[in-house]
């Protein structure tokens, strides 16, 4: 009942100078991330409301030899039909079907996909989240099923596919000494349906809007 977010939010999405670009200018062609490790499943991500964040990620990619120059698109979006993981229904209908895929996994005889550390995380954040990643994607497919199926035999279907999935993330290592607040939480947003997604825009850069006023001040003034 509460699952659609009627307000539209503004995204971050960290990338390469040409891929910023291609976005802005040609916003029909969107390639989505279908890596196994992905946080929320397969989708187009985006850093809610982080631009410093969506930048920081940009630069540690050229870093790596990924990018070669960094940049950030905006986004306006529309989350629609929305599994966020800062409802507890969504994170309870989540657990029902890992338990779900993990009796398949064990009469197959598979062992379950686990969220992995990288070396270079000193934090151990298990920035590879092939467990979560798996399940929400199995979530994702038998919701399709059953929907799929209720349209072939009713024409019709109660079910809803959903649009995007949202969740906050604790990361990093203490804001300060002994704090609970992490250096790099934020909030996570995966577009499934593309339609989802407004349009891309290129961010400005912040104003001083204080010397502007005391400039435009000083002369009224002087007058």
């Amino acid at each position: 009942m509460y699952s659609n977010r009627s307000n539209l939010v503004i995204g971050f999405h960290g990338c390469d100078k040409s891929t910023c670009h291609a976005l802005v200018h040609h916003p029909q062609i969107i390639k989505i991330s279908e890596e196994p490790h992905d946080w929320l499943g397969h989708g187009f991500y985006f850093w809610e409301n982080n631009f410093a964040r969506a930048r920081e990620w940009a630069v540690q990619k050229v870093k790596q030899g990924r990018f070669k120059e960094p940049a950030v698109v905006g986004a306006v979006i529309d989350l629609g039909h929305c599994c966020d993981f800062l409802d507890s229904g969504h994170i309870e209908m989540l657990t029902t079907y890992y338990y779900a895929m993990e009796k398949i996994y064990n009469e197959i005889g598979k062992p379950l996909p686990v969220n992995r550390n990288i070396a270079r995380d000193v934090h151990k954040d298990k920035l590879l989240r092939e467990l979560d990643c798996a399940v929400i994607e199995y979530m994702h497919a038998v919701i399709f099923k059953n929907y799929k199926n209720d349209i072939g035999i009713h024409g019709m279907s109660d079910l809803k596919m959903f649009d995007s999935v949202r969740c906050a993330f604790i990361e990093g290592g203490p804001a300060f000494k002994g704090a609970g607040i992490r250096e790099k939480n934020h909030i996570q947003i995966c577009i499934r349906n593309l339609n989802s997604i407004k349009g891309f825009f290129i961010p400005r850069e912040n104003l001083d809007f204080y010397s502007w006023s005391l400039n435009k001040y000083l002369q009224l003034e002087n007058n």
